[in-house]
């Protein structure tokens, strides 16, 4: 990975360190408000509250901050050094939820844990940021480092709106760093599955179950039919699942019924197996109707985000950034492909370099068992100040 300017004076840099290590108790602190705030996705006004509070957090000497609002969600953040543009290192994160209104609220502490929804993925990446800029700031570097932070708020249904934000800051990039949920042995990933899903609708004749049963045609018959078939499709040696996750159909046991649904999941690790799954699925219905005649069956799929795959740019990145880590006391391996998806799908697909998994170690992510080794809040905001330093210009 090319790194953008000349080392930095040790001194310098030693006393953003030596603010930042005794940060901890003000990094809980704000990470708990954060959490305390509702932000799940479709919680629009919970996720404009925190946008609000991120908007002040990161009201920091040499850096700009500036919404972008749109018609669906909550409001998405950018901010911006002074001499972003050009070579950017582009830090990722979101500020929205799994979780609605009241069905797990509020920070709490348990022993070396901090627990509560957003803890982990992802609000606790955003404390890393934000307290590494701060530190950078204090030590008069951050006006010097080209760099601009995302923090979208529709990320955790495939970031709809917020996609178009993240490919337009790619092209002035030199790489991206993405803060989801930190992994066992701060384990740092560089390759996602990419993420789609599908809704299939098929169609048949109603009839009377009794009186006119010979004159139906079963929608759901011809459903069942290709759920068996499509789930066949999964094939994990290949990296390729196919879930069907929720169906729907039916008036009542007494009537044969002419519409069914089904609601799929699609996942797959090579660039090509995107077209392979999409023809499956397609064919996989004509097979389905074919049993059962009078009936169709129509398969709509899209991909929400496509593989992050590893290059030669991102194991580059990879090298840089595990020394900074290891630097500051983290672990710094490779972690195994993973079949969830992020951002980090996203500003890889257009040819950026990207890691991800750089925020605060922990586990449970979206379930109630969500928490965070409330420990490894500053290490790794000193890992990210590490890097950050040596791409000051």
């Amino acid at each position: 990975m090319r790194r953008m300017g000349q080392a930095n004076p040790t001194g310098v840099l030693d006393a953003a360190l030596e603010w930042l290590r005794g940060q901890g108790p003000e990094m809980e602190r704000a990470l708990g408000a954060l959490v305390d705030q509702n932000s799940h996705t479709e919680n629009r006004a919970g996720a404009d509250r925190v946008a609000a509070m991120l908007r002040e957090l990161f009201a920091l000497p040499g850096l700009g901050v500036e919404g972008r609002p749109n018609d669906r969600f909550g409001e998405h953040l950018l901010v911006s050094s002074a001499v972003a543009g050009a070579d950017d290192v582009l830090l990722v994160g979101h500020h929205d939820t799994v979780f609605p209104v009241g069905t797990f609220e509020g920070v709490r502490e348990d022993g070396e844990l901090l627990r509560g929804p957003g803890v982990l993925d992802m609000k606790g990446g955003l404390i890393v940021i934000r307290f590494a800029l701060a530190a950078l700031s204090r030590a008069g570097l951050l006006d010097r480092i080209p760099l601009r932070v995302v923090s979208v708020s529709d990320e955790e249904v495939g970031s709809p709106t917020s996609q178009p934000i993240l490919r337009s800051l790619a092209p002035h990039a030199a790489c991206a760093l993405v803060f989801e949920s930190g992994r066992p042995n701060d384990a740092i990933v560089t390759t996602r599955k990419a993420t789609g899903g599908a809704t299939v609708t098929a169609r048949g004749k109603a009839a009377h179950a009794g009186a006119k049963h010979d004159e139906g045609r079963n929608a759901i018959w011809a459903l069942a039919r290709f759920i068996d078939r499509a789930q066949r499709l999964t094939d994990y040696p290949r990296g390729v699942t196919i879930n069907v996750g929720k169906i729907e159909g039916g008036q009542g046991k007494n009537t044969v019924p002419d519409l069914a649904l089904a609601h799929l999941d699609l996942r797959y690790s090579a660039p090509a197996d995107g077209a392979y799954v999409l023809e499956a699925l397609a064919q996989v219905a004509r097979e389905a109707a074919g049993e059962v005649p009078g009936t169709s069956v129509e398969v709509s799929a899209a991909v929400s985000r496509p593989p992050m795959t590893k290059t030669a740019a991102s194991a580059a990145l990879l090298g840089e950034y595990a020394a900074c880590a290891r630097a500051a006391g983290l672990g710094a391996a490779e972690a195994p492909p993973t079949g969830g998806g992020s951002d980090a799908n996203t500003v890889s697909a257009v040819g950026l370099a990207a890691i991800d998994a750089l925020g605060p170690r922990g586990s449970g992510f979206h379930t109630l068992d969500e928490h965070i080794v409330r420990t490894t809040l500053v290490p790794k905001a000193e890992a990210l100040v590490r890097f950050l330093a040596g791409h000051a210009r």
